[in-house]
Parts: C-alpha cells; sequence; structure tokens
C-alpha cells in the first residue's frame, strides 16, 4: 500500500504566451480546471502505475471539492483518509508559457488543516511506503515521517516547496526527492561540502545514511545512496506543460519502491513517467497510465 499525505487543490490554469513580469498583465489564449495538489497529483500516480494508494488530506465543504477529488475517485484511491475542513479547498492559480513553464499562487485552504491526528484515519503499516510532500503543516510531515518509521513503513519525502527549517528533517525519510534548485538550496541550510551536485549528494548520502534523488528536468536524474551513485536519463520529448512532472516522478518513484523494484529500475520508470506527463497540458489529467510508460522504454 503506498499512503500519501498531503495536499489536495483544485487547478486554475491560464494559458499565456509568456509569463508576465512583476505588476504586468498578459492576455490568456486559454483557461481550464482541473484537480491538482502535490499529494493528489502523487496519489493518482501511484495508482495509474499499478499500486494500491490511500490518500490522507482535507477538502472543504464547498462546490470545489468534488471536482478536485474527481480522479482520485475514477483512478481507485482509496479517499477514507479525506476529511472535509470547515475551510475551503485548496486552489493554485497557474500560467503556463508556450515553452510549457509555469508560475503557481497557492492558496492551501483545507490543507493546512491537515494536522497529526488526521494520521490515525490511515496508520502506516509494515511494507508500506509513505509517500509525503510540504503543501500541508510541516509539524504534520514530521509528525508522518515518525509514524512510519516506528510502524516499519518505507518513506519519500518530496521537498517542494522548499522551506529552510525542514532541512532538519530530511535525513528522517528514507528517500527524499528534490528538483535541482531545491537540492541545492539545502545544500546551503545542510552545510554539505562538495565541488559539484554529485559530491554534494554523495555527502548528504553519508552524512545520513539515507538516500538523495535529485531530477533534473530534461537532463533526467541523479540518485545517491551511501553504497552508490545512479544516474538515469529523460525520455526525448518537447514539452507541452512541465506542470505535475514532478508529481508524476515521485508517484511512480513510490509505487515502484512498493512493488519491489531494483532502484535503477524505479527511476527509470518514474523519470519516463515524468517526460511523458509533459506531453499534455494540467497536471492530473497528464499523468501516463503504466502501459504507455511500459511502452515508452521499450
Amino acid at each position: 500500500m503506498i499512503v500519501v499525505v498531503g495536499s489536495i487543490n483544485l487547478d486554475m490554469i491560464t494559458t499565456v504566451g509568456r509569463l508576465p513580469g512583476p505588476g504586468e498583465t498578459v492576455r490568456g489564449t486559454g483557461f481550464a480546471t482541473a484537480p491538482g495538489g502535490k499529494g493528489a497529483n502523487q496519489a493518482l500516480a501511484a495508482a495509474r502505475a499499478g499500486a494500491a494508494v490511500r490518500m490522507i488530506g482535507a477538502v472543504g465543504k464547498d462546490s470545489l471539492a468534488a471536482e478536485a477529488l474527481a480522479l482520485l475517485r475514477q483512478g481507485g484511491v482509496d479517499l477514507s483518509g479525506v476529511r472535509e475542513a470547515q475551510s475551503a479547498t485548496g486552489t493554485a492559480a497557474i500560467l503556463v508559457d508556450e515553452a510549457g513553464e509555469n508560475m503557481i499562487a497557492l492558496a492551501p485552504g483545507a490543507n493546512d488543516s491537515v494536522l497529526p491526528g488526521d494520521l490515525s484515519r490511515a496508520a502506516p503499516k509494515k511494507g508500506d511506503v509513505v509517500l509525503l510532500q510540504q503543501e500541508i503543516p510541516l509539524a504534520t510531515v514530521q509528525a508522518a515521517l515518525d509514524a512510519a518509521a516506528a510502524a516499519g513503513a518505507v518513506t519519500v519525502l518530496n521537498t517542494a516547496p522548499f522551506f529552510a527549517e525542514t532541512a532538519g528533517h530530511l535525513g528522517k525519510a528514507d528517500f527524499a526527492v528534490a528538483n535541482e534548485t531545491e537540492f541545492d538550496l539545502y545544500c546551503e541550510a545542510l552545510a554539505l561540502a562538495g565541488d559539484d551536485r554529485a559530491a554534494r549528494m554523495r555527502a548528504y548520502a553519508r552524512k545520513t545514511g539515507r538516500a538523495i534523488v535529485v531530477t533534473l528536468g530534461g537532463d533526467g536524474v541523479l540518485a545517491a545512496t551511501p553504497d552508490e551513485m545512479l544516474s538515469v536519463p529523460a525520455l526525448k520529448i518537447v514539452p507541452v506543460d512541465t506542470v505535475g512532472a514532478g508529481d508524476t516522478f515521485c508517484g511512480y518513484f513510490a509505487a515502484g519502491l512498493g512493488a519491489g523494484l531494483p532502484l535503477r529500475e524505479a527511476l527509470e520508470r518514474s523519470a519516463a513517467a515524468a517526460s511523458l506527463a509533459c506531453l499534455k497540458p494540467g497536471a492530473q489529467p497528464a499523468i501516463p497510465l503504466a502501459t504507455e510508460v511500459a511502452a515508452a522504454l521499450k
């Protein structure tokens, strides 16, 4: 079982010719809404990878909640750990330009009400993989890491969005997953030594005794464990929309670990899934099925 503790949003996506500068207004070329939130995105990705998934989170008692949960329901994700909060369902205002780059503004809403007590709604067990991000209160993330360790579950912590104050608990996760910018910022917070990113990743793995996975966009993925360094390429694509690619990677990665795949194979499958997710607009609607990923890797 993959247990995802995290955010659930409704994304409001505007496509633009180029991203605006401060104080600038640009004309949009399209608008759509789609289910989102890093936690929900990752839960759906794990489900589409073929895993059994349970979600812990919160939505509001409003008209946005049903749409925010729609694809999770369709994907067979167990939503028994999702409760209704008094605050509004979380939203994300997303601008996407012609090159697929994006800007995002979050209104967390009900996600801020996901507290350590909610973990009892779907407590992890030995053999589970617990997947976390940082769009819910950080105290809940830390409590989930501790609860998973006590239960003997494997933990994957996606470090997005970046918070310097969370550097101290990254080493609690069996696998920390960061993009290159986030990892470089955490290197400063953790005072990791090394002449380049790979050397600093090795320093992290030695210091914590855990693994670090750094996603590099079109350049693929690097991973360091206390015993090895791995490099995996991305698929060669022309991106349409990069929103949700990192979440697709994390969900597929957790599913791969849950299925007992060797680390390199789990990384290869996850990197391919993240590449395919860039070929369609939106976060959850773009997440590929396991059959599509398998075909791309042939």
